[in-house]
């Protein structure tokens, strides 16, 4: 009798699924499915069915699973999966990961330099690196990957696992999951996926009696007629239908000889079969392992107790039993089907079954598995010291069953800690509550209180903020039980953080008000080194028109105090806030800030702070000079330690450059893969900072719908979109005003941006105030020249952008009392300032000849000739146009621009089609790319691109192809 069914039975529609997944992912449209239900329902079974059929079509396989002790384990079945491809040499070359070679380095011990887990912080980052490994190896022919047993996962893996669903579609991948139908993050995942349409989850249902009878001849080696009707009916009534289960029952059956071959091969069986169901499997179990032996029995109890998976070393050292009665009672467990080897370690076994395992137990009290779990917890300790990697929270795990709650809880502290430092933050964040927890009734408050710091940390970095409340009162509980006050201050600070991090100032200067009063006067710098660096990112945060002169002097005694009480990250956080604060009144002062807190970095082996330093320092000098050189290094900087998501950062960056270089199809391109990204992987203020960028890009070619619908989608992020206010009015809004020859609403909004600033003063020192907004005022009549000083006398209106507008302000100024000569050389120079920058160069002669006309200096006529060739070029009509009439107006010759209406078929003048589109019309008929088209008339493809949509929508042809023949029939006419 065979211990499994040849066939899997009752699953054809769920193996045709399996098959359509499969055939789809080797045609590049991966998708995902999850297989739910109960234990013993065949979920593995059908996981295994999916492998063979991968298998035979030869596509690259990878299995991991999670594991009893993997909740503990950050990506566990990753790392499984991965390092089975090396076990068998199909893992490719690491060049072709890029970048994200350093980031699976967390999971690929051979690609680890020293700085996976610093720079694999992301669980996306992370799922992103996966994703492309993925895609690698399944390349030419497909990649299946089988996660088992997601229910026990961490969030990390379950973050990995979320990325990747979302992200399948055109990738040749599959991904098969398994997960218990009892209530979990798993299946809440499996759950979320199936309604969002990410994946397909597929319920295992029991089988029905037909299918049992079938599974049984499977089992028995026999046609389906050839089982007995009672037996058939006994076993799916006691099995509830349930795969594991009907076989365990029949191999008792056939064990006990209640189950008979006769000679011609028939079933036949003894009367009155004794089963029950789930106490039948508890008997199955206990009744083959009796027939090991006590002892044998017994370490395979002891192996029950440390988890569905059990490393043999411990076993031994926990009963202190000889390696041949080891290996013997290994031998018979495999031939008894209990236990067999756990693939990729040799040292650890698994029971065949989870309910193998809880069987053991069943016979155990209390007291006896109590015993049993601190003797493992011994043993564990005396063979790994320091419990590296998932010991750890193993023998927390066996610690807390043993009765033992202090010695558990100092060790989910310890392995939050790690995980902190390992960047698993959700996983942290878990241990640490849970240390929490146990810890509640020690007595030594000062450790207990180290721990919850430890907490309020991870639940600052993960956004977990509906718990400050009770943590509050914890921290006033351990007051109140006489824990040293400087502890309790440095809670408060830790408190503060996070308050500060939910968006909740009030509270957040609460707690800080509430540790400075603990701290009193006599207070050292280990101690207010951390309080005055989150009061400078509150004052920083709170809308106050004084709020950056006493961010910066708390930041700077901050930096200092850190720098004494070394405490380098303390340092290097104040010392960037003081970077960014000094940007606005000293562009190299700033600059020196980022370059110190780069030396600080690099004397403590802080990457992640280096590059970000670096990042920092090298936006200065762009908005300095508005050279991006240095911008590229800080970018393959991050993209060399695989910081993928602070690389995009600097993508956001260059594509607002080249917007302002009116390089709008290169922007185009950055920011749609930047927006792409961002929004992958979730990185909510980098992806309202890009659509506001995408905002003013559109602003800048004069596309007002398209703006304000970027606009309304960044209103969407909330709190994170206001931030951006400055820019959305100051660089978007204004712009697109300018550009339409709508002064008065130009005016508006400029106002308004000068409104939020000054209620709330920002960081972003282009939007206006140190420049466009004053020549606006100048323009206006509002603005002398006390307001020109004003503006001079800040650094920002230094910065190459502002500096034009600055300069053409002060050239008004000069023409307006007369001074020609000292005008006409300013203006010189702002036009050397404004040569990065085309379309802001053009738009400010437009404005400024306007004014010097009137006051008789510099060269108004053939300022206004430059600007309207520019705007006819850009297709920008308004100004063009209003060039043109002011050129008349001051008596110039105005060269026509023909219309070339009477080059248009009169039957196409009808259907309302252009000059610039009949000339389209012709070149469509030799069927050339709009980049050919864009390059003979001297426009952008994006502009062909509008063009032939707008010829299909006027002449009602279906596509390119149709407009393309229809061009040639009428030409032809």
């Amino acid at each position: 009798m065979q211990t499994h069914a040849p066939k899997v039975v009752g699953r054809d529609g769920e193996i045709d699924h399996l098959h359509a997944l499969l055939s789809e992912a080797r045609d590049g449209h991966g998708g995902a499915l999850f297989l739910v239900g109960e234990p013993g329902i065949g979920k593995s079974r059908l996981a295994a069915v999916g492998t063979t059929i991968a298998l035979d079509a030869q596509m690259t396989t990878l299995r991991g699973r999670v594991g009893a002790v993997g909740t503990m384990v950050a990506f566990r079945p990753f790392t499984e999966a991965l390092l089975s491809l090396i076990r068998r040499g199909e893992m490719p070359a690491p060049e072709g990961l890029g970048p994200y070679r350093q980031v699976l380095g967390r999971l690929i011990p051979d690609w680890d330099d020293g700085t996976a887990h610093e720079t694999a912080s992301s669980a996306v980052v992370l799922g992103e690196g996966i994703l492309r490994l993925l895609a690698l190896v399944g390349r030419d022919r497909g990649c299946l990957l089988v996660l088992e047993d997601l229910h026990g996962s961490d969030p990390e893996t379950l973050a990995v696992v979320e990325y990747l669903l979302d992200n399948l579609t055109d990738q040749p991948i599959a991904l098969i999951a398994t997960v218990r139908s009892e209530r979990s993050s798993g299946l809440e995942l499996a759950r979320l996926s199936a309604q969002r349409g990410t994946a397909d989850l597929v319920e295992l249902r029991p089988l029905a009696r037909q299918e049992v009878g079938e599974l049984v001849a499977g089992c028995l080696e026999v046609p389906p007629s050839g089982v007995p009707d009672h037996l058939t009916d006994q076993l799916w009534r006691d099995s509830a239908g349930i795969p594991f289960i009907v076989e365990e029952l029949l191999q008792e059956f056939r064990r006990s000889g209640q189950l008979l071959s006769g000679p011609d091969g028939s079933i036949q069986v003894v009367e009155g079969l004794q089963t029950s169901v789930p106490a039948a499997v508890v008997r199955s179990i206990s009744s083959r392992t009796s027939q090991l032996g006590p002892q044998s029995r017994d370490l395979l109890v002891l192996a029950a107790v440390l988890g569905h998976r059990f490393p043999l070393s411990v076993v031994r050292k926990a009963t202190g039993t000889d390696e041949r009665l080891l290996l013997a009672t290994l031998r018979a467990g495999l031939a008894a089907q209990l236990v067999g080897p756990d693939e990729p370690v040799p040292d650890w076994y698994a029971f065949r079954h989870p309910l193998t395992a809880d069987a053991l137990l069943a016979g155990l009290t209390p007291a006896e598995r109590a015993i049993l779990a601190r003797r493992c917890a011994d043993a564990i300790e005396e063979l790994h010291p320091g419990l590296p990697g998932e010991w750890c929270p193993m023998v927390a795990e066996l610690a807390e069953t043993g009765g033992d709650l202090a010695r558990a809880g100092r060790l989910f502290a310890l392995a939050g800690r790690r995980s902190f430092d390992d960047g698993s933050m959700g996983s942290a964040v878990n241990l640490l509550e849970r240390a929490t927890t146990l810890l509640a009734a020690d007595p030594d408050t000062s450790y207990r209180a180290e721990v919850l710091g430890s907490l309020l940390i991870a639940l600052s970095e993960t956004g977990m903020f509906e718990t400050s409340t009770r943590h509050a009162a914890t921290i006033e509980e351990m007051a109140d039980r006489n824990l040293d006050g400087r502890k309790v201050a440095a809670l408060h600070i830790q408190l503060a953080n996070l308050e500060h991090m939910a968006g909740r100032w009030s509270a957040a200067m609460t707690q800080v008000a509430t540790a400075r009063s603990l701290l009193g006067p006599e207070a050292g710098d280990a101690d207010l080194a951390p309080l005055d660096a989150i009061a400078a990112h509150l004052e920083l945060a709170r809308p106050s028109p004084g709020r950056l002169k006493s961010a910066t002097e708390l930041a700077t005694r901050a930096a200092a105090a850190a720098e004494r009480a070394k405490l380098p990250a303390v340092a290097c956080d104040a010392l960037q806030l003081l970077g960014i604060l000094s940007r606005e009144h000293d562009l190299a002062g700033s600059i020196a800030y980022f370059h110190r807190a780069r030396q600080v970095a690099e004397e403590h082996n802080m990457t992640f702070q280096r590059v970000c330093s670096h990042l920092f320092q090298a936006g200065t000098i762009c908005l300095t000079n508005g050279s991006v050189v240095e911008l590229e290094r800080a970018r393959q900087q991050a993209l060399r330690i695989g910081a993928i998501p602070l690389a995009y950062e600097v993508d956001g960056i260059l594509g607002q450059q080249a917007i302002l270089r009116s390089e709008y199809d290169k922007a185009a391109g950055i920011l749609e893969e930047c927006l792409e990204v961002t929004r992958r992987l979730k990185l909510g203020r980098g992806a309202a900072y890009v659509l506001v960028t995408k905002a003013i890009m559109f602003a800048h070619q004069g596309r007002r719908a398209a703006m304000e619908e970027t606009l309304a989608e960044v209103a969407g992020w909330g709190e994170r979109g206001s931030v951006e206010l400055p820019y959305s009015y100051g660089l978007a809004r204004t712009f697109c005003a300018l550009l339409e020859e709508n002064r008065e609403l130009a005016e508006s909004e400029m106002a308004q941006a000068l409104a939020y600033d000054a209620q709330n003063p920002t960081t972003f020192h282009t939007s206006g105030k140190n420049g466009l907004g004053l020549l606006l005022g100048v323009l206006a009549g509002r603005n002398g020249w006390p307001h020109l000083e004003a503006v001079t006398a800040t650094a920002a209106s230094g910065m190459r952008w502002n500096q034009q507008f600055v300069q053409l302000a002060h050239a008004v100024l000069l023409g307006r009392d007369g001074r020609t000569a000292e005008a006409e050389a300013v203006l010189a120079a702002s036009l050397e300032k404004s040569s990065l920058y085309p379309m802001a160069r053009s738009l400010g002669l437009r404005l400024v000849a306007e004014p010097a006309a009137a006051d008789g200096w510099g060269e108004p006529v053939a300022w206004l000739r430059q600007a309207e060739d520019y705007f006819h070029n850009a297709e920008v009509a308004a100004v063009a146009s209003a060039c043109r009439s002011m050129l008349r107006q001051l008596g110039a010759t105005v060269s026509q621009r023909r219309t070339g209406s009477d080059q248009v078929p009169a039957d196409l003048r009808q259907l309302g089609i252009t000059t610039r589109e009949f000339e389209v019309v012709r070149l469509l008929v030799d069927r050339i790319g709009n980049k050919s088209i864009a390059s003979r008339l001297h426009i952008s493809p994006r502009t062909v691109e509008k063009h032939v949509a707008s010829l299909m929508t006027k002449t009602q042809q279906p596509d390119r192809e149709a407009l393309s023949s229809f061009a040639r029939t009428v030409l032809q006419d």
